[in-house]
């Protein structure tokens, strides 16, 4: 199989390390990819969100399968040119990615579902966006309706935090036409799940649970980010609540969206909110997360490339996906001033001494050559480093080690990544 992963962070990197290891696999390239990803796929120089430029390359390589990692290229329409060209591509089409591309749609595709979630409003003016959020009181979330590279939720501890979210993304549009509607959520209280499951368009296949970190600082303090770290299997998430999440949750969307004829091929990603009431739904992703990803792909025992063709295929029914009881880590390594403007172009050492812990693995996110060919930061998350072990002890230890032999001073982490499973 010839196959073309889109995109070009830590994601990507994880997902093409899966894939080399296929023994399905003769070709592998990524676009753009990263200086990390070229150690096990072939780097093209063509934007994750230029389509024809994607289209043109698949079609002259004779690529059998596109793997989407972003969200973005499903949004505008990559799986529909692949599907017009001939060709698979693992991801859905874009009218089925507006799970993703509108948090109104998923709730109005949820409750259709009757899919437990939180209380909610849409607004498209934000004085009736403050004037909700005043009778309601704190505390409460606003979310940008559209694509804001996982930054456009506030979890707002006073109304007039609320508020001032309201502000920003409505009308000093900090993410732009994203920030044109927002939703007023209900707090929910509990341990926050992200939850995966291969989709075929009929056949959900439940593949596994991590626990991201969303804020900055240790102890979950400061600005919300991309995801500062996470961990695989989290004990809170037993077998009990994900058949409960299949029944509930993940089946009836699948239910809902072919019943609107747009069948949901790809991974589904539901953030979960474990409430003293049960699992309920916070939000849809149609991709894997980041850094999720990486966590789950360290535990994978089955091959990645075949579970992929499945589902693009149609032919979920039967299969086996097979995970390493061990659990994993990833510590996400950031360039100073994320998630606020990344200082970019310090140099990076030592990542050959921190591949060299065992059970350790380093995934490039945000990272580039100089000309001298010096590693270089170049975005704000740039490293996630993961490690298994056989406890999360163990893989928190080897990770944090791992992380110690990188020789970045223009870096940094957390240090308590996974504290939820491993306080006291």
């Amino acid at each position: 199989m010839r196959v073309l992963v889109v995109g070009g962070g830590g994601r990507e990197h994880a997902l093409c390390w899966a894939l080399a290891g296929s023994p399905l696999l003769t070709k592998l390239w990524c676009a753009p990819g990263n200086p990390g990803i070229a150690e096990v796929a072939e780097c093209v120089l063509v934007s994750a969100t230029d389509i024809p430029r994607l289209l043109d390359f698949a079609e002259a390589e004779r690529v059998d399968l596109v793997v989407a990692g972003p969200e973005a290229p499903l949004t505008l329409g990559l799986a529909d040119a692949c599907a017009a060209a001939g060709i698979r591509c693992f991801g859905p089409t874009a009218a089925a990615a507006t799970l993703e591309g509108s948090k109104a749609f998923t709730r109005e595709v949820a409750d259709a579902a009757g899919v437990p979630g939180a209380h909610w409003r849409r607004f498209d003016e934000p004085a009736a966006a403050k004037a909700y959020i005043r009778a309601q009181g704190a505390p409460i979330v606003v979310k940008a309706d559209g694509l804001a590279a996982g930054k456009g939720v506030v979890v707002a501890a006073t109304v007039a935090e609320a508020e001032e979210a309201v502000a920003e993304i409505m009308e000093s549009r900090i993410h732009g036409a994203a920030g044109a509607t927002v939703l007023i959520e209900e707090c929910l209280l509990g341990e926050e799940i992200s939850f995966f499951a291969l989709c075929d368009g009929t056949t959900a296949l439940p593949m596994a649970a991590a626990q991201d970190h969303k804020r900055v600082g240790d102890g979950d303090v400061g600005p919300n980010t991309g995801g500062m770290g996470a961990y695989s299997p989290p004990p809170a998430f037993t077998d009990a609540l994900r058949d409960e999440v299949m029944a509930t949750i993940v089946q009836p969307t699948l239910d809902e969206m072919t019943r609107r004829g747009t069948p949901f091929r790809g991974v589904l990603f539901a953030g979960l909110m474990l409430t003293a009431s049960g699992p309920k739904l916070i939000e849809f992703n149609v991709r894997f997360g980041d850094p999720e990803c990486q966590v789950l792909m360290m535990r994978l025992r089955s091959d990645l490339l075949a579970a992929l063709l499945a589902a693009c295929d149609g032919a979920l029914t039967n299969f086996d996906l097979r995970w390493e009881n061990d659990p994993a880590m990833v510590v996400v390594m950031a360039a100073e001033g994320y998630p606020g403007t990344p200082r970019k172009g310090t140099e990076i050492r030592g990542l050959e001494a921190a591949a060299r812990i065992p059970g350790a693995q380093v995934f490039h996110a945000g990272t580039a050559l100089r000309a001298d060919g010096a590693l270089v930061a170049d975005g704000g998350r740039v490293l996630g480093i993961a490690a298994t072990g056989k406890t999360l002890r163990d893989a928190r230890d080897a990770a944090y080690a791992a992380v110690d032999a990188v020789d970045w001073p223009g870096g940094f982490c957390r240090r308590d990544i996974g504290w939820r499973a491993l306080k006291g």
